[in-house]
């Protein structure tokens, strides 16, 4: 009887421990979405990155893990041929999962924080050229199925430095066309103001007189900006399919996403002489210290100031 007893207890802690680590997992999504008021794309990112580690874990004890085990798993995911924007956003996330676990008086250490990051901000990101954007911004093409969104799509992009979710989620309370600017609701639900060009405008425009006008008629009035061919609100995974088909089109680079766009809108601004603190403002960045990624692609203009000004130039 004594060693049913045992055996009964051997069975069942496995369970009581998955069960209690599915919870700490749960409410620290919560916690990152209702106490930390991170945006729903920000969170929904770090429940992704923590399935990865749920994945990794297997039967592993959370409260057991070493060092030596996390690196381990950032091995895992190096593995996994992730990007070095993504590797980097995991670590981020493992050392926010175990604060958040000694906030709560789980545990009373965090490895994680020993974890080194990649040196993601050494990077060159990837940048087009301006006549590159040209051709780009100018593919779509009247053969094409919805070309005047398309183009619309790609002039809006690129003239405000959005991201991909941004543009998503802008309405047509957001575009204001006679004033030309634009609201962005970015990270954190931080609105920002930002500029239209006059292509930008007039590409938009046609969109909205014609194209959009037959969609809205067949399926209903909608207050965002950019619709599917059946009404609905345009994914953002939808935008970088049609990226993607229009880089193939004018052979630009075949890793160039919606992101490219506004790496090298920033440092198109950069090189014509806009002051970093601006393209920080346009960007919508809460630090300079990440603005500073576009520095290093303008060496030539640095050169000249350097020859122009240094007493040794």
């Amino acid at each position: 009887m004594l060693y049913q007893s045992k055996r009964r207890k051997l069975t069942l802690k496995p369970m009581l421990v998955k069960t209690t680590e599915q919870a700490w997992l749960e409410s620290f999504i919560e916690y990152l979405s209702g106490e930390c008021h991170l945006a729903e794309n920000t969170v929904a990112a770090y429940h992704r990155d923590m399935k990865h580690f749920w994945e990794w874990r297997g039967n592993r004890i959370i409260s057991h893990l070493t060092i030596r085990d996390l690196s381990d798993y950032v091995g895992w995911l190096y593995y996994r041929h992730l990007s070095p924007a993504s590797l980097a956003r995991h670590i981020v996330t493992l050392r926010l999962f175990y604060r958040y676990l000694q906030v709560e008086g789980i545990m009373q250490s965090n490895p994680a924080e020993l974890l080194g990051s990649t040196k993601l901000w050494n990077r060159v990101p990837q940048v087009l050229s301006p006549k590159q954007v040209d051709r780009l911004l100018t593919s779509p093409v009247p053969t094409d199925p919805f070309w005047r969104r398309d183009r619309a799509l790609l002039e809006v992009l690129y003239a405000t430095g959005c991201r991909a979710s941004e543009l998503a989620n802008l309405t047509l309370h957001d575009m204001h066309m006679e004033e030309k600017y634009c609201l962005c609701t970015g990270k954190g639900d931080k609105q920002r103001i930002v500029h239209l060009g006059d292509k930008a405008i007039d590409a938009f425009q046609a969109w909205m007189d014609i194209e959009r006008k037959v969609i809205v008629t067949n399926y209903g009035e909608t207050d965002y900006a950019f619709v599917s061919y059946r009404g609905k609100q345009f994914r953002r995974e939808r935008i970088w399919e049609l990226l993607k088909k229009y880089a193939v089109r004018v052979g630009a680079p075949t890793n160039i996403s919606p992101h490219s766009l506004r790496h090298s809108f920033a440092t198109h601004l950069l090189m014509a002489g806009a002051d970093l603190r601006q393209v920080q403002e346009m960007l919508g960045h809460s630090s300079i210290a990440t603005t500073q990624i576009y520095t290093h692609v303008d060496m030539s203009r640095l050169k000249k100031v350097h020859e122009k000004f240094h007493p040794r130039g």
